[in-house]
């Protein structure tokens, strides 16, 4: 009988499909996948992997927001196609659902702490930086929260754009400035006009007269309260003072 007989060098000219080692990589944790997504807030690039999302920007080029991830990340990409179930995902997130995995690996505890704090506040709500740094455990480190919210790898999908200042003034933003935080707020649904106009008059709470509660202005238990209805405290101690007690929710102050 004939003994096949396989010539090796033929085997080693078969080449594998493109773009199957960045695959293989990607499927293993050491490289990660991205592509540019079209979302209510433009063309963002983002980037994920098997823990979930990694990264997001509105960049000007692909190229920009490659060098920016192996900068800052210090991981490799692969450009695919734009998975239509991860598309719908973000969809959603951006919309207030919440169905995003994230990968938060490489940023330190405090910082990871401080972006999973922030993923609770609601579409259309605000908190100030001291309401985190208390929620987290280390009411003195305000400074601290703004440094890791400035440097938040997942803008729009970890919301950091709905964290203000403590006298209500919107501040700035690490995912494209004021102008384009407040482009964000203002398409959530945000009252901009009027957070800025009780910022200015020195307000920080908002009390509801019917039920003797109060509140961080933008509170969902608000939201369908008349003007007429509601009381504004510059602080705490005077909104206790006229009876008030904090919201459970929002958690203004320490019940």
């Amino acid at each position: 009988m004939a003994t096949a007989m396989i010539d090796l060098r033929q085997l080693g000219a078969v080449k594998a499909p493109v773009g199957f080692a960045e695959r293989v990589l990607a499927s293993a944790g050491v490289t990660d996948s991205y592509a540019l997504f079209d979302t209510v807030l433009g063309p963002v690039y983002v980037a994920w992997n098997r823990l979930g999302v990694s990264a997001a920007m509105r960049a000007p080029s692909a190229l920009q927001f490659e060098e920016w991830f192996g900068r800052d990340v210090g991981r490799q990409l692969v450009r695919v196609d734009p998975p239509a179930d991860l598309a719908a995902k973000i969809e959603d997130q951006l919309a207030g659902k919440r169905r995003l995995q994230f990968d938060l690996r490489g940023l330190t505890p405090f910082s990871q702490a401080v972006l999973r704090k922030t993923l609770e506040i609601r579409r259309g709500e605000v908190r100030p930086y001291g309401w985190i740094a208390r929620e987290i455990g280390h009411p003195a480190a305000v400074r601290a929260v703004g440094t890791a919210l400035a440097n938040n790898p997942i803008p729009y999908f970890i919301p950091c754009h709905r964290v203000v200042r403590s006298d209500g003034v919107i501040g700035n933003y690490g995912g494209g400035g004021p102008e384009a935080k407040k482009q964000i707020l203002n398409l959530e649904g945000v009252q901009l006009a009027r957070l800025q106009k009780l910022a200015q008059s020195g307000f920080r709470y908002e009390g509801i007269k019917s039920t003797k509660i109060f509140c961080f202005p933008t509170c969902y238990h608000g939201r369908h309260a008349r003007e007429e209805n509601f009381v504004f405290f510059h602080d705490e101690a005077e909104a206790r003072a006229k009876g008030y007690r904090p919201c459970k929710d929002c958690r203004p102050a320490v019940a």
